[in-house]
């Protein structure tokens, strides 16, 4: 393996991790901003309120991204084994 295909797998890696994490991140990111908003507007400062909603929607997502993680993680681990394979 030379090093342009190490900075592309490399790279790949990369794509791919945000790929994973990506939709996870967003909609926490979402919950947060919204539950904060909720919390500034009415004036409720509890801190364990942010939490039980991130969890249930990160949960809700993470569920429905399987499938799309599985395919991800399933196609980038063949692309391994045929780097792997042809030495």
């Amino acid at each position: 393996m030379d090093a342009a295909s190490a900075i592309e797998l490399t790279r790949a890696a990369m794509v791919l991790v945000l790929t994973i994490a990506g939709p996870m991140l967003i909609a926490g990111l979402i919950v947060g901003v919204t539950v904060g908003l909720l919390q500034a507007l009415t004036q409720v400062q509890e801190m364990t309120l942010t939490f039980v909603p991130k969890l249930l929607v990160l949960g809700t997502v993470l569920l429905l991204s399987l499938p799309m993680i599985g395919h991800a993680l399933g196609a980038f681990m063949e692309r391994i084994a045929d780097i792997i394979v042809t030495g």
